[in-house]
């Protein structure tokens, strides 16, 4: 009879701790020069609406219990779909007129990560990276690698005009005159789920008129995307190459698991201390074990948005 009763008195402390678990998830579409100015209030009212998609996508998995993993994939894929953003259908193009994506994800409890670079075929790169990450012992893939990995486990591939955007085939147009590399941005989503664990993925097409073959820090594990349950999860946005060269993922996760910095406090470091005194622009979100967030960056506008757990929420372009 005790040994019942105490069961059950387990029971009940394992479902109070789930019952208080935060959990949530944290989007972003990309950072940099961006100003009211350069928006028509319908404009602006579709950022807002895309970017609220997609956390409710992501929240919809975590709030019946479903992992990190799965909630980050979910919130990408809806991003990588509309033309508004640089990542699947809104991708840029490089020097050749063409399209040529990359994305990762990285899980925290395993820390587990895939990612896929210069695929030119996928509907969704962000599923092409967790295939990899889940089914294959690597963790990046590029170009045709990636691209019949997919094939072969019975997925399809589109034709390249799927990507076709008017506006950003104007930009490049208008870009072959001025001959000049142009930063776009990203996508990107980190979530906390309701078993404690976190989650990072992030999915671009790159930089505008890039040479071909240049990869970003994307798909770079521990340069764009990071997850670790000690810490956060972690994806950036902005100029690749700075975010490579200074790691800014793991470096965030760093600074809080060896100089126990807070999430806010290590992001604004790398952003501001280490970055911009070089020309390094961009930003960044993350949620930590807690269920903290960040969404801080160094330019004048970032795409982005949460939903969390104890019901606050918001989505957000400029800096004010």
């Amino acid at each position: 009879m005790k040994k019942s009763i105490f069961i059950y008195y387990l029971i009940g402390i394992i479902n109070m701790m789930v019952a208080q678990q935060k959990f949530g998830i944290v989007v972003h579409g990309g950072a940099g020069n961006i100003l009211p100015e350069h928006f028509t209030k319908e404009l602006e009212q579709q950022y807002h609406q895309a970017l609220s998609q997609a956390l409710n996508a992501g929240y919809a998995i975590l709030e019946k219990g479903g992992s990190a993993v799965d909630a980050v994939t979910a919130a990408i894929k809806i991003l990588e779909d509309n033309p508004l953003f640089n990542a699947g259908k809104g991708s840029v193009y490089n020097q050749n007129g063409q399209i040529e994506m990359d994305a990762s994800i990285m899980e925290g409890k395993e820390m587990k990560a895939g990612a896929v670079a210069g695929v030119r075929r996928i509907k969704n790169p962000i599923e092409a990276a967790k295939l990899v990450m889940e089914q294959t012992p690597h963790v990046l893939l590029i170009g045709q690698g990636a691209e019949k990995l997919w094939t072969s486990k019975g997925f399809e591939l589109v034709d390249t005009s799927y990507f076709y955007d008017e506006k950003q085939f104007q930009k490049w147009k208008e870009n072959q005159i001025n001959k000049k590399n142009q930063k776009h941005g990203t996508v990107g989503a980190v979530a906390l789920d309701k078993q404690g664990h976190l989650a990072a993925g992030t999915s671009t097409g790159g930089m505008m008129n890039k040479m071909p073959g240049r990869v970003g820090d994307s798909p770079i594990i521990g340069a764009g995307t990071y997850a670790c349950d000690k810490t956060s999860a972690i994806s950036c946005t902005g100029h690749g190459e700075f975010f490579i060269r200074f790691a800014v993922a793991h470096n965030i996760h760093s600074k809080m698991l060896y100089q126990n910095k807070t999430l806010q406090q290590a992001t604004h470091e790398v952003l501001f201390d280490e970055l911009l005194p070089v020309g390094g622009n961009g930003g960044v979100i993350g949620i930590d074990k807690n269920g903290n967030i960040v969404m801080d960056f160094n330019t004048t506008g970032m795409y982005r948005g949460f939903k969390l757990s104890d019901g606050s929420n918001g989505t957000f372009i400029f800096s004010k």
